[in-house]
Parts: C-alpha cells; structure tokens; sequence
C-alpha cells in the first residue's frame, strides 16, 4: 500500500525538516512548500493527503492558501491542519471557518498533532469535524 502523503507549508526550513524528520518516522511521505504561491502549485502537483499549513507566509498567507484549495475540485475535500504562531485569540476561529480541520500553536504538541494527522486522515474525516 503507498504511504499516505502530507504537504508541509511553511517558510521556516528548521520547521519543515523537524516536522518531515517526526513523519517520516511515522511512515509518511512528505512534500513541501515555503510560500503561498508554491502550496497550491504543490498541492495541485502531487495530490497530498493532508497538509499541514502555517498562516504566516510570503506570496500568500495560509487563508488565501485554504480558499485557493476550496477552489480547485480534487483539492477542495483535503484536510488542512493550521500550524501557526500567530495569536490563537484572532486566528484559530478564522483559520476553522477558512477550512481547517484542525489548529494548532507552534510550538505544537507531537503527539497531538501526531493524533490529529491520524484523525484527518480517516475516511470523511472533513465531515466529521464539521
């Protein structure tokens, strides 16, 4: 059976490499994208299973990304995990409403992100947390 695949989007390449080392681990493939111009292109490309997105990019933030995916028909049905440092307070409902499946502050939990990767990658997960 091919390994399920997650999208990393975020411009901090430590993250990115933590995030793709834990995963890897975990029996993922893992792709990634640094901007918000180049997750939509990735995520068209290589069809993702998941992505893991952080709010806070260059060319795009995280919430032009999730309107971009809603967009795009094979795309629009991928669980989005938001992973951001921005204040909870003013983002966590937005980034929900915007789409995502799950929200977490960096730095997150590994084992709870860990977890929610799991639960979003369920069949009709996307229905389920809605």
């Amino acid at each position: 059976m091919a390994k399920q695949k997650i999208l990393v989007v975020d411009d901090d390449n430590n993250l990115v490499q933590a995030l793709r080392v834990r995963l890897v681990a975990n029996d993922f493939d893992i792709v990634s994208a640094g901007d918000g111009y180049a997750a939509t292109v990735t995520a068209q490309k290589e069809r993702p299973d998941l992505i893991i997105l952080d709010l806070g990019l260059p060319a795009g933030d995280g919430y032009l990304v999730m309107e971009r995916l809603h967009l795009h028909p094979k795309l629009q049905s991928v669980p989005v995990i938001v992973l951001s440092a921005r204040d909870p307070e003013t983002s966590q409902q937005r980034a929900l409403m915007a789409g995502a499946f799950a929200y977490f502050q960096k730095p997150a939990d590994n084992d709870e992100l860990l977890q929610a990767i799991r639960v979003g990658l369920e069949p009709n997960a996307k229905t389920a947390s809605a």
